[in-house]
């Protein structure tokens, strides 16, 4: 089976993906921000699966390109190869434009963005020596549906969405294909809210999962490059 690479692969989506890619019988290295977090996930991640080999935890910080640099080096040389990425590592802040920190704002742009850009460019040689591969960014339904508070949020989700299409473009003669998946609302701890807020009517970190995996077996001939998935019954405005 193949050998996947999860950023922000410790909680939410990431582990909810890194889950069902074990499930299917991949091998999987996730990524958190601290050796801790990933030490947990691998942890988890190794029992749900039964088999230790083939799991793998690595402390990353994704806007750090030599630290994600190591972090894939160290993926490839444990599993000999890589095959997918899956680039979820993402971080959010509500406030509006004049209250917003720069600091903030670069934290998101760093995160969301410029650590896409240092996975997938890290990744790109080992899914070339592969002969071809996968790369699955997680962007939202917010990079075109912008809301007030969100300007820093939704530019970052944007900027994704256009970087996928733009690397899909660049890849697919390589045998790499390229694909963003769009979540709507999701019950998870993101931006700090409790896991289960609105839980009864948001989408579920493994609604998220089970579209990338059924990307990841799509027939290779054909490519569903951008993804949304949405709540199927949200609150009536």
């Amino acid at each position: 089976m193949a050998v996947a690479f999860v950023t922000g692969g410790t909680r939410g989506i990431g582990l909810a993906v890194a889950q069902a890619l074990i499930a299917r019988g991949d091998s999987v290295v996730v990524t958190g921000s601290t050796v801790e977090s990933a030490q947990r996930a691998e942890t988890a991640l190794a029992l749900a699966a039964g088999d230790a080999t083939r799991v793998m935890g690595v402390g990353c910080d994704v806007r750090d390109a030599a630290d994600v640099r190591r972090a894939m080096t160290a993926a490839v040389q444990r599993f000999a190869g890589l095959d997918v990425l899956v680039n979820n590592a993402g971080v959010g802040v509500g406030a509006p434009i004049a209250d917003l920190d720069a600091a903030e704002w670069h934290r998101l742009i760093d995160t969301n963005l410029t650590g896409v850009f240092h996975s997938t460019q890290a990744a790109i040689p080992h899914l070339r020596a592969r002969g071809g591969g996968f790369i699955v960014n997680i962007s939202s339904l917010a990079g075109k549906n912008a809301f007030a508070g969100g300007a820093a949020y939704c530019a970052t989700k944007a900027g994704l969405d256009a970087f996928s299409e733009a690397l899909m473009q660049e890849l697919r003669y390589d045998g790499i294909r390229v694909a963003h998946v769009c979540p709507g609302s999701v019950a998870t701890g993101f931006n700090n809210r409790p896991p289960d807020a609105g839980a009864d009517w948001k989408l579920h970190a493994e609604d998220v999962a089970a579209v990338v995996v059924h990307l990841l077996s799509h027939p290779a001939r054909s490519l569903p490059s951008r993804v949304e998935i949405r709540p199927a019954q949200p609150p009536r405005k």
